[in-house]
């Protein structure tokens, strides 16, 4: 099995590339996929900064590259963009495809403890295997300056994984996540199911919970919310994790905006914010 990432599409866009690779990864006991958008290289020693993107529930490593329009500015900013799956796949686990928010295409950017559900450990992926593979194989990477941005599931993921590694990102930012898992049903599901019924161990991948511990926190944290967003009040509650930002003085900018929705209409809305956001962070 390739544990070497293998180009498995190529296309060009703003003088830059999006490509795809497979490989096979320990973390997850199966094959997996991530895209990587490569901004035109000003040098052949030229080392690109990157913002990992996190996707939200049913999603793949696909839907962000294809449907945000992110690439015109991580072109103009030199930024490279990396995004990973959203589970393993392919392992053929009783019940991984039952429903869409949970098992296949909703890992929840965790490391699962329940023994059925052991290989969902897209946490340990993103963290720690991923950031590996992309220093070790793409010379053009300077994965020491890194950010980390997502939505929805994603959106979540990109906070908690930020709040846990502050020594390994320069910024965050999130559309629409899911601020407070462990008071709305997506998240309720998926923690009794991936890690239990001990709250404490859900609290670990709770950003509302996570903020509350940290103290020292100078890069402001950007989200956008959709005023318009048929989850915002019983799955995705900003306004809890906005309170615990200001009970420790967190640097938090919510921007909620009219009319819009949970779709990537929004996001490729305000993706250009975003990219400035963590093009400034980076560049530091």
């Amino acid at each position: 099995m390739e544990s070497k990432p293998v180009e498995i599409s190529s296309s060009k866009l703003f003088e830059g590339y999006n490509k795809r690779y497979k490989h096979f990864s320990p973390t997850l006991g199966c094959s997996t996929t991530f895209s990587i958008y490569f901004p035109p290289s000003q040098s052949s020693s030229h080392k690109s900064p990157v913002l990992y993107w996190l996707s939200g529930l049913t999603c793949t490593d696909e839907n962000f590259i294809i449907k945000s329009g992110a690439q015109r500015a991580a072109s103009q900013e030199g930024i490279a963009l990396i995004a990973p799956d959203t589970s393993p796949r392919g392992l053929n686990v009783e019940g991984e495809a039952d429903s869409w928010d949970f098992g296949v295409g909703a890992g929840f950017y965790l490391n699962a403890t329940h023994e059925k559900w052991k290989n969902w450990r897209m946490y340990d992926y993103v963290v720690k295997e991923l950031p590996q593979i992309l220093s070790e194989n793409f010379p053009e990477l300077d994965t020491s300056r890194a950010s980390i941005s997502g939505h929805s599931m994603g959106g979540h993921g990109a906070l908690t994984i930020y709040l846990k590694n502050l020594d390994k990102y320069k910024s965050v930012s999130a559309f629409a996540p899911i601020a407070n898992p462990t008071n709305c049903p997506w998240g309720q599901k998926a923690f009794t199911n991936y890690l239990g019924e001990n709250k404490a161990e859900w609290e670990e991948y709770d950003a509302t919970h996570l903020v509350a511990k940290v103290h020292d926190l100078s890069a402001t944290i950007l989200i956008d919310q959709g005023e318009d967003d048929k989850f915002l009040h019983d799955q995705l509650l900003p306004w809890n994790f906005a309170e615990a930002c200001k009970k420790v003085n967190a640097p938090l900018l919510l921007r909620l905006q009219p009319g819009y929705d949970h779709s990537y209409f929004f996001i490729a809305t305000f993706i250009d914010d975003h990219i400035s956001h963590h093009a400034q962070a980076l560049k530091l």
